[in-house]
């Protein structure tokens, strides 16, 4: 966990980003779930949906930044804070820089592709022209729980469909 403070409304809005998470998985997206809020208040919210919308860059976290840019009129959503049930990946990572976010706060990272610290981090690069603050491990073990449990559950159903046969 990040040495920054965690506070309660940061767990609680990461308990709203697991039930997107979960609407995802439902749908049969791999389940990541996002928050965008400003001042304590829900600006959007977004879940994975590349699969149903033909397009890899769904991301939760873009689907979000999508939402509240067109909800504010502005592509920069200054003050806000973005929770994430899993790390963000590198195209994620430069959405939130280019969108000036001030925080991530993330729940499970992400060892091979995670671009909030694990395998590079892009959002505290002193390179760019914008750094954002990173809270990590926010109900980590609840998020990664809803991923391991997904990839289990699609394990099981390859399985039985190759012994079908």
């Amino acid at each position: 966990m990040s040495l920054l403070e965690v506070t309660s409304s940061d767990e609680a809005w990461m308990r709203h980003a697991l039930t997107l998470a979960n609407k995802a998985a439902e749908l049969g997206e791999v389940p990541v779930g996002a928050v965008l809020v400003r001042d304590g208040l829900l600006l959007s919210e977004g879940w994975n949906q590349p699969i149903m919308n033909s397009d890899p860059t769904a991301h939760a976290e873009i689907m979000a930044i999508r939402s509240a840019a067109k909800s504010v009129n502005n592509y920069r959503l200054p003050n806000t804070t973005l929770y994430i049930t899993i790390e963000p990946c590198s195209m994620c990572a430069g959405a939130i820089v280019h969108s000036r976010i001030a925080r991530v706060v993330f729940g499970a990272s992400e060892p091979r592709a995670g671009a909030a610290g694990s395998a590079i981090n892009l959002l505290q690069n002193e390179q760019f022209n914008h750094q954002v603050e990173v809270i990590a491990g926010v109900l980590a073990e609840d998020c990664g729980l809803v991923l391991k449990n997904f990839f289990a559950m699609r394990r099981e159903m390859k399985r039985k469909e190759k012994n079908k046969y």
